[in-house]
């Protein structure tokens, strides 16, 4: 292997050596942060306000911490990005590189793998790990911690019925009135055995009467092997095959946030279809579960950019403080562009992706000025 190729992997390797250790620094800082601020605040007052145990605490404990990690990592791409840079930059080796000849875009590539690495492990970390410990931590809060005390409404919730491990029925609730036993916006998937959707029935309203869910004013589709949609009967009233009261119900039911990306798409592509409701506000959270892992690249990326400048020499405590901004206002912005998903006031691709993307802009806007 000729010297021309040796000395890049050098570099490569160089470059990993410098953002592993902030990266792992960065997980623990930043979970130690938000504990902290939350989950050891809820923590203690719930044993000293509620007289709860020390183990049922913990268990709550343990059960929010992977959503908490999941949220850490773009972040500490960013601080390792931005500390690694920052000493190679104070250093003046990243100066002997680019007289070298090597581009500073040729220099992010360990970067750039290595990001995207973080943001596949993000993904599946938040897509089957995350939605599971959630709802648990939800159970946990609900049924033995507050002793079963159930909302009087609860929105936008779902419930897979299944039998001998096939999907049989997806029932989806835009909102649950606990106290007054009333549905509003009911979606009723049905499969057959081989998991193909059959037949998706729809109704504005269903009220709980006499040990029984009855459905108002509701339409029946039938759907066949080619995708065809037929309209197979309107109904006036119709019993709902759910016999679960509305606490039971309430207990059972899950929130979108609590599934995973693949389960709500299988939900919003049948229903979406079928215009029986509203979608948009499920759309904005199926593409942020999709959006918010990639966010490590791009912040990994900006942080090197902004760290390779030849005038951060600042030292570790800045670049930390320099993190701590640029996450705020992406967390600020993500904020913002979700509102406005959620309302109707922007295409929810567009709400979900805009942070990235124009974070990205900034990032090859640094790099620019970096090379």
């Amino acid at each position: 292997m000729s010297r021309n190729n040796v000395f890049p992997l050098i570099l490569d390797k160089l470059i990993l050596n410098e953002i592993t250790k902030p990266f792992a620094a960065g997980i623990l800082i930043f979970t130690m942060i938000f504990v902290s601020a939350d989950l050891l605040f809820q923590a203690a007052r719930l044993m000293i306000e509620r007289g709860i145990s020390f183990w049922v605490v913990s268990r709550l404990f343990f059960y929010r911490l992977p959503e908490v990690i999941g949220l850490t990592l773009p972040m500490s791409a960013l601080l390792a990005a931005l500390l690694g840079f920052s000493k190679l930059s104070a250093n003046s080796e990243l100066i002997a590189v680019k007289s070298m000849g090597i581009p500073f875009r040729r220099i992010l590539r360990p970067v750039i793998i290595s990001a995207v690495l973080v943001s596949i492990v993000t993904f599946m970390w938040t897509e089957f790990l995350t939605p599971y410990t959630s709802l648990a931590a939800n159970n946990l809060m609900q049924y033995e911690i507050l002793k079963n005390q159930a909302r009087l409404v609860k929105g936008k919730v779902f419930l897979r019925e299944e039998n001998n491990g096939r999907l049989r029925r997806v029932f989806y609730v835009d909102r649950l009135n606990i106290r007054d036993a009333v549905l509003e916006g009911i979606v009723v998937q049905e499969f057959g055995d081989d998991g193909r959707l059959v037949m998706i029935s729809s109704a504005p309203s269903g009220l709980w009467q006499d040990g029984q869910w009855w459905i108002d004013d509701g339409q029946t589709f039938e759907i066949d092997r080619n995708g065809n949609v037929r309209l197979l009967l309107q109904f006036e009233r119709q019993k709902l095959a759910l016999s679960l009261s509305p606490r039971d119900l309430e207990r059972s039911t899950r929130n979108p946030m609590d599934m995973s990306a693949r389960e709500l798409w299988l939900y919003i592509k049948h229903a979406g279809m079928m215009e029986m409701t509203n979608v948009a506000s499920l759309l904005v959270t199926f593409h942020y579960k999709i959006s918010i892992p990639w966010a490590s690249l791009v912040l990994a990326i900006l942080g090197a950019a902004l760290g390779g400048r030849t005038r951060a020499r600042s030292g570790s405590g800045a670049s930390f403080g320099l993190s701590v901004v640029i996450v705020f206002a992406y967390y600020l912005l993500m904020s913002l562009c979700r509102a406005l998903g959620e309302t109707g006031n922007m295409p929810p691709f567009i709400s979900a992706w805009l942070p990235n993307i124009m974070f990205f802009l900034v990032s090859l806007y640094f790099v620019k000025k970096a090379n």
